[in-house]
């Protein structure tokens, strides 16, 4: 198939663009290249680019020109953390929703069949300690919910007889990329523990949690444009296994069984969280049948615990800007280089 993968600089799509190519698909990226200084791994994938910032495509009378020809576009370009959400929650809406829709639509018009959106589990919010399905109901507690719910409502919409979008909503990422993310929960707790010797918990450990490897996660999209088309139109899916939900605590302890030497131990100031969500994923397991998730947690911190070591890994580099969303965002605004709105601003004297 031909594919337009958008964020395929990002922490999914550097995992999952090598694999489109494996499997034979001709792949053309759309990326702003904000994070392209926090590269943990090198990027294998050789991808030609037909734009960058989202929001500048869909504006562009030549984009949908550039989208003709297409058989699918995987979306998964975005604000990707609540605290980047709730730094600007305006630009969470504008690039997570708006300009979400913005490009289905464009891609409809010009006859793309598929649309695979990058949906999450948080649109869960704090829905309690009992599983939920596909069919619960949505409770965002954060910018960065709020707007993935607007976008799949608006994208249902438009779907017809010649377009197909599909929903998926993962749960909590985690594992090894080459733009690896330290904000997410197994991610950032096996880093504390290999630098500091400490599983350092900023909650006080309870909520719930469903969560999935990154390379799981790049399955689920390949299976979703490799499916027949009955089996995902109009479809929502939570990517995940249902075995797979922890309370944070307890993925703590696994993390602690892992790194030798290590101890669980509470930020003074860890409060609890309010979402709060146990994920049931048996309907993807039940009907798209080219998803076979690979990995549990402990498998993944043990991954990370090995890449964490051989690389050296500091508390200084996952918890400054080198590696952390939020703050090589504000770093890089200070130096000029991004807008407050998030766009480089070598584009912006270019135009």
């Amino acid at each position: 198939m031909k594919v337009l993968l958008t964020g395929h600089r990002g922490y999914i799509g550097t995992v999952l663009a090598p694999r489109l190519l494996e499997r034979n698909h001709d792949v053309v990226g759309l990326d702003s290249n904000l994070f392209e200084d926090c590269n943990f791994l090198p990027d294998t994938a050789d991808i030609r680019s037909i734009g960058g910032d989202v929001r500048e495509f869909v504006r562009d009378p030549a984009s949908k020109e550039k989208l003709g020809g297409l058989d699918a576009v995987i979306h998964l370009a975005g604000l990707s953390n609540d605290p980047l959400g709730d730094y600007r929650p305006g630009l969470t809406q504008e690039i997570n929703a708006q300009a979400s829709i913005d490009l289905a639509r464009l891609a409809k018009s010009a006859g793309v069949k598929r649309f695979v959106y990058a949906s999450s589990c948080s649109n869960y919010g704090a829905s309690g300690d009992d599983f939920i399905d596909e069919g619960g109901d949505l409770n965002p507690v954060t910018p960065y919910g709020v707007s993935k719910v607007e976008a799949e409502k608006a994208i249902t919409a438009i779907a017809d007889d010649g377009f197909s979008p599909t929903f998926l909503r993962a749960s909590t990422a985690y594992g090894l990329s080459p733009m690896l993310r330290f904000d997410l929960v197994v991610n950032n707790l096996t880093a504390w523990a290999c630098t500091t010797g400490e599983v350092h918990l900023k909650s006080d450990g309870s909520p719930w949690r469903p969560i999935v490897h990154v390379e799981d996660i790049a399955l689920a999209y390949i299976a979703t444009i490799e499916a027949d088309r009955s089996d995902v139109h109009r479809e929502v899916f939570n990517v995940g296994q249902t075995t797979e939900n922890y309370q944070i605590r307890e993925i703590a302890e696994l993390v602690r069984d892992v790194v030798p030497g290590s101890k669980v131990g509470f930020s003074h100031d860890a409060s609890p969280d309010v979402r709060n969500y146990r994920v049931d994923c048996n309907y993807i397991a039940r009907k798209l049948h080219g998803f076979k998730p690979q990995w549990t947690c402990r498998r993944g911190i043990e991954q990370l615990y090995e890449a964490f070591v051989h690389s050296g890994l500091t508390l200084d580099d996952f918890e400054g800007p080198r590696f952390k969303r939020i703050a090589h965002i504000k770093q890089n605004i200070e130096a000029g280089s991004v807008s407050e709105d998030l766009y480089p601003v070598r584009e912006l004297e270019n135009a």
